[in-house]
């Protein structure tokens, strides 16, 4: 019997295809994680590089939130930096709400109270499907967006809280997951990293900062340019301008200190003889009435401060401690003795506004380098001026003796000899002549004996009246212009007229006719100092007048000098404007300078 032959595979009709099977379907499962994963690890790293190529602070801490959202597809983020104390914030970053939504709401989360506050208080990884249904949460502020899904990393730097980084409403409607958990956490310790990176760098600057405004203020002091006050008018030097030196040098100090501490004002006070502190000199952008305040010796931070201690103040308008009716206008405050050989010189104020955040440690370091620094170099300014001041009264005296042993001497001797010959004259004509010349001859050697006790009067000895002083500016101001300024004094100008404003009305006449001598080609200048004005406001005042018959301010030239007749006329709570001048048709300039008495 034959054998039967195998079948032939080709004639079998083709096998239906089977269902995968269970064990088949899983086999593909790994591979779609893993390439899942491997699009979020690129997506991780391209995030890391991200945040850390910043070397600013304020922007790593914006780049983190910006790349945390992307990461986990979050709608809302934010970085909360936890302050000094450890119990709230200091600063708080946020990305995905406008800035019009932010104005509504109001305020910033302060770390205080709700979950924010927990997280602070207990760092550790959040994730929440629902964050309103926590105990914890408090609840949001009117205008706040809608937020639920929820998760928050704390950020370490150097092993030190610096903060909390917080994600909310997860795009899609789902919540986060442990993924989104486990990439933050990573993004986390990068972001600390680079938070550390930026603070290194920024401390750098900072120092660079405070170190090239150290070296500003020194320079500006010692070379005798106050940097807000124009050159004083030739011939004027010695008479009564060191004050003026003193006021501007103390304003550099308050400007710097102001522009290096990102601060809204920079204020300088004395003693003021009577255990209390006296506002001289201000700094700001805007009018602050401090100018003349006095802290009386009273408040505690008076003693603190003239025993050459620091006081840092976390909010100037709710302290206590403060008494000044300015101080409700600011809010941290760092306030520095100006201390050199164990002596308090003044004390340096820098107050930030309300709501703007405390000075940090290191802020205050170098403030307080910033103001060791300037009191030295307002000790060796000082000197300076002294040796200056030295040198000018033994000029003084050598003119004065030049003056009385060889001019009036000999001005003595010829108008003996014109008497003489006048007694041996016949011509009447002649006689009367001589006798004119004698009388001249008398009148000048008595003016000459005047100059020579004026320049042997010691600063001590000099009057101290406002009429006094403006004359003096006015009689300095001759010489270099060849002419005398006419003046004019309207009202009690000696007795209502302060100290303060009469100081600082005083500079600014010497500034005008500085200005007159220097740039004006004038032949004639009035002077009027008016004690009977009324301010804009309904306060009375006094008004300096300054006009000339020049080629007037021409356009697009310096106005350094009037800025700082400005900025004393508005730091006493008045005003300084200019206008055509008393030549034909208005040629020239007439300066203003106001403020109450």
């Amino acid at each position: 019997m034959p054998a039967t032959p195998p079948p032939d595979p080709s004639s079998e009709p083709p096998a239906p295809p089977s269902e995968p099977s269970d064990a088949a379907a899983r086999l593909d499962l790994p591979r779609d994680l893993h390439a899942r994963w491997a699009a979020r690890t690129t997506q991780l790293l391209d995030a890391m590089r991200s945040i850390g190529g910043g070397v600013d602070l304020h922007g790593t801490l914006d780049t983190i939130c910006e790349t945390a959202a992307a990461l986990t597809d979050a709608r809302y983020a934010a970085l909360g930096v936890v302050d000094e104390h450890g119990d709230g914030l200091a600063d708080f970053v946020h990305h995905g709400v406008d800035e019009e939504t932010v104005r509504r709401i109001g305020h910033l989360p302060d770390g205080h109270k709700g979950l924010l506050g927990a997280l602070v208080r207990d760092p550790r990884p959040v994730l929440l499907t629902d964050l309103t249904a926590d105990p914890r949460s408090c609840g949001f502020p009117a205008h706040h967006p809608e937020m639920r899904s929820f998760l928050g990393v704390p950020v370490d730097v150097r092993g030190r809280a610096f903060g909390n980084l917080y994600l909310s409403e997860k795009r899609g409607g789902e919540p986060f997951n442990e993924d989104d958990l486990n990439l933050v956490r990573v993004l986390a310790t990068e972001a600390g990293i680079a938070i550390e990176h930026a603070r290194l760098h920024e401390a750098a600057r900072q120092r660079e900062r405070w170190i090239d405004g150290s070296v500003a203020v020194t320079t500006a002091l010692l070379s005798g340019h106050g940097g807000s006050a124009g050159p004083a008018v030739p011939g004027a030097v010695g008479a009564g301008d060191g004050g003026a030196a003193a006021d501007d040098a103390l304003h550099v100090v308050a400007e710097q200190a102001r522009r290096l501490s990102g601060s809204a004002a920079g204020m300088v006070l004395l003693p003021d003889g009577n255990g209390g502190l006296e506002v001289v000199a201000v700094a700001s952008e805007r009018p602050t009435g401090a100018l003349g305040a006095v802290v009386p010796p009273e408040s505690e931070i008076v003693g603190e401060l003239l025993a050459g201690r620091a006081v840092f103040i976390e909010d100037t308008a709710g302290d206590p401690r403060t008494v000044t009716p300015f101080a409700a206008d600011y809010g941290p405050a760092m306030l520095l003795p100006l201390t050199s050989d164990g002596r308090v010189l003044g004390i340096l104020v820098v107050p930030r506004a309300p709501g703007e955040r405390p000075f940090t440690p290191a802020e205050r370091t170098l403030a307080v380098q910033f103001a060791s620094q300037a009191a030295l170099a307002l000790r060796m300014a000082e000197a300076q001026r002294d040796r200056e001041r030295l040198a000018v009264y033994e000029d003084r005296d050598r003119i004065a003796r030049d003056l009385h042993d060889l001019v009036v001497q000999r001005l003595f001797a010829t108008g003996m000899m014109l008497e003489g010959a006048q007694s041996r004259s016949v011509v009447p004509e002649v006689r009367e002549g001589v006798a004119r010349a004698v009388d001249e001859l008398d009148i000048t050697i008595q003016e000459i004996r005047t100059a020579i006790f004026a320049l042997q009067q010691g600063p001590a000895e000099a009057p101290s009246g406002l009429r006094t002083r403006v004359m003096r500016e006015i009689g300095n101001a001759a010489v270099p212009l060849g002419f005398t300024p006419s003046h004019r004094f309207v009202g009690p100008v000696d007795t209502v007229v302060g100290d303060l404003v009469g100081k600082n009305l005083v500079a600014a006449l010497r500034e005008a006719l500085s200005n007159a001598f220097r740039h004006a080609e004038a032949t004639r200048i009035e002077v009027v100092v008016d004690a009977t004005v009324t301010l804009p406001d309904g306060r009375p005042g006094v008004r300096l007048t300054v006009a000339d018959d020049g080629v007037g301010i021409p356009e697009g030239g310096r106005r350094s000098g009037l800025r700082n007749l400005g900025r004393r006329a508005e730091s006493l709570g008045g005003g300084s404007w200019h206008g055509p001048g008393i030549g034909d048709d208005g040629a020239g300039t007439t300066l203003v300078w106001e403020a109450p008495h």
